[in-house]
């Protein structure tokens, strides 16, 4: 099992809308709002490395209000 944390910054006033939207999605394990440079915090997980790629790109960046995200691979 492959798991990554998405560093997420959201546009101004969408970040719980954003959280809400990601909770139960497919490899979604966990959304936390956080303070510091970043609003979201999510873990991924997945069988491999590439579907984490592909949740992230096909599911989590089409979610309209998000402006970048950072990837951490778990080693």
């Amino acid at each position: 099992m492959s798991k990554a944390f998405i560093l997420i910054e959201t546009m101004v006033g969408r970040t719980r809308e954003i959280a809400a939207q990601m909770k139960g999605l497919e490899g979604v394990k966990s959304v936390d709002l956080v303070t510091g440079p970043y609003d979201i915090i999510a873990i991924v997980e997945a069988e491999t490395l590439n579907q984490i790629g592909d949740i992230i790109t096909q599911i989590i960046h089409p979610i309209g209000g998000i402006s970048r995200t950072v990837t951490c691979l778990a080693i």
